[in-house]
């Protein structure tokens, strides 16, 4: 019998439900045949047990997927995988065969998967503690190094080992990217996971290593299954058609995506690329197919309008910056005549941030501005309610209004001064100004969508990439100072 075959027929054994060979059917509840049920659960809901306590029983609780008997093949089948005696190879085909029964398990009896990963291939506790004494005693002396070398030892875990050769087989880091992107919604509710989870984390933080990506570029002339995964995985401007996205990836514009050697068809990440002679007020005029083509040959700004990750289960594992890095480098070679580098982007999380904030910035607001604001609405003294329902009225508010100077303030308040664990409130600001960029401008009605007008009344805002400024405005913000334009300045309460 050759390894794949007797890794076949061992992983079917682990099914709890469903026939054998040779025809016999198999019970859920034990994995026994026909006729041998197992005892009714207890009337009480019983705690949930770990893993270890799981392996020592005899049968299973109601809300535990694999029985013990089968779960203990299980840990034998992923213990197998780590073997040391077998080779790299032997090894990934273990793991590709345990990978086949995952993908046709159940959502519940993968769950007693990770619980098995993440609990019983942990570091061994007791050399963990040997070898931090060791090192705490070392510290100071000739020896710190050698001590510190047997503490990082002692603290790779085996389930590092067996995650290393689920990458082994070609499809194996598509599977464990699926893992983790289906794992982390369990994490609330199950803290046993959380060390399954980090670990693939710090594995992903290695193994997508900008240094390992390759930057592509996507456009209409590349293969009809990649321009599709830009349509669904398109995350912050919907592409609503075929020629939607041909517009997008038009001669006069650009797309560039990072991708890995073991995900050679999927972009990780991709940025969509306009070009114009200032910066971008208004997303509608860029999302316009019927729109002139640009002269490329005369343009000097180049406007990133949309930045979109594609893979969840990489959430944490940074590489945004550098693809704004390395796609600036690439322009600036392709069109000597660029200047300007910057975003039109969305502000997502400031309708939600000013419907809970909206007394609080009213309190900050002049008295002065406040009478105004009350005119404006009607209502004297205005309150958080009465502006609020009026904010309704966005798109038609007149150039002097009020309300609309008001909802400016707020929003340049939001993005330059209101802070989260020290870092921007807003997911898209965290991300840009943690590159380096500064908020440049807000700019009214600049995408009146449904789903502009949800997430922020319409403001876009655009982050300008001053690559001379990129390391000062990285240290203004981790001294707490977003840093920000004059005119965004002026905007202040």
């Amino acid at each position: 019998m050759n390894t794949s075959e007797w890794i076949g027929r061992k992983v079917a054994g682990w099914l709890p439900t469903g026939k054998r060979e040779g025809g016999a059917s198999v019970s859920a509840a034990e994995g026994k045949p026909d006729g041998r049920a197992a005892k009714p659960a207890a009337s009480k809901e019983a705690q949930v047990r770990s893993s270890r306590e799981r392996l020592n029983a005899t049968l299973r609780q109601k809300e535990e997927a694999l029985s013990p008997r089968v779960l203990r093949r299980t840990l034998t089948e992923l213990q197998a995988i780590v073997d040391p005696s077998v080779s790299e190879v032997e090894g990934g085909k273990r793991a590709r065969g345990v990978a086949q029964w995952y993908t046709k398990a159940t959502p519940e009896q993968r769950q007693d998967c990770w619980l098995l990963m993440s609990e019983q291939f942990a570091p061994d506790a007791s050399k963990v503690k040997a070898a931090r004494e060791q090192y705490e005693a070392a510290v100071g002396t000739p020896d710190e190094g050698v001590a510190e070398i047997r503490l990082r030892k002692a603290l790779v875990s085996p389930r590092t080992r067996l995650l290393q050769r689920f990458a082994a087989f070609p499809e194996g880091m598509r599977f464990l990217v699926d893992l983790r992107q289906e794992l982390m919604p369990a994490l609330k509710s199950n803290k046993r996971l959380l060390a399954l989870e980090a670990e693939l984390e710090n594995l992903f933080t290695t193994w997508f290593d900008v240094a390992f990506l390759e930057l592509r570029r996507i456009s209409w002339d590349s293969p009809a299954s990649l321009v599709e995964k830009l349509i669904k995985y398109e995350a912050v401007h919907d592409i609503k058609s075929w020629g939607d996205v041909k517009n997008r990836l038009d001669s006069d514009r650009r797309c560039y995506g990072f991708f890995h050697p073991r995900l050679p068809d999927e972009p990780l990440i991709f940025v969509e690329v306009a070009f114009m002679d200032e910066i971008a007020a208004s997303i509608t005029p860029l999302l316009d197919e019927a729109a002139e083509a640009v002269d490329l040959s005369r343009a000097t700004t180049a406007i990133f309008y949309s930045i979109s990750n594609t893979q969840q289960g990489l959430k944490g594992v940074s590489f945004g910056d550098s693809l704004i890095k390395r796609v600036v480098e690439t322009l600036r070679a392709d069109f000597p005549k660029l200047k300007t580098f910057a975003t039109l982007s969305p502000i997502p999380g400031f309708r939600a941030w000013l419907n809970k904030n909206a007394e609080r910035m009213l309190e900050a607001t002049p008295e002065k501005v406040r009478t105004q604001l009350g005119r404006a609405v009607g209502f004297e003294p205005v309150t958080a309610g009465h502006v609020l329902s009026a904010l309704d009225q966005v798109p038609t508010l007149p150039e002097r209004s009020a309300l609309r100077q008001w909802l400016l303030a707020c929003a340049a308040h939001y993005l330059g001064k209101e802070l989260s664990d020290e870092r921007p409130a807003d997911p898209v600001a965290r991300f840009h100004l943690g590159n380096g960029a500064r908020v440049e401008q807000i700019n009214w009605a600049a995408d009146l969508s449904s789903k502009g007008i949800k997430q922020s009344f319409g403001l876009m805002v655009n982050y300008l990439y001053d690559l001379r400024r990129l390391d000062r405005h990285r240290q203004g913000l981790a001294q707490g100072r977003v840093p920000v334009s004059d005119g965004v300045e002026r905007l202040y309460f």
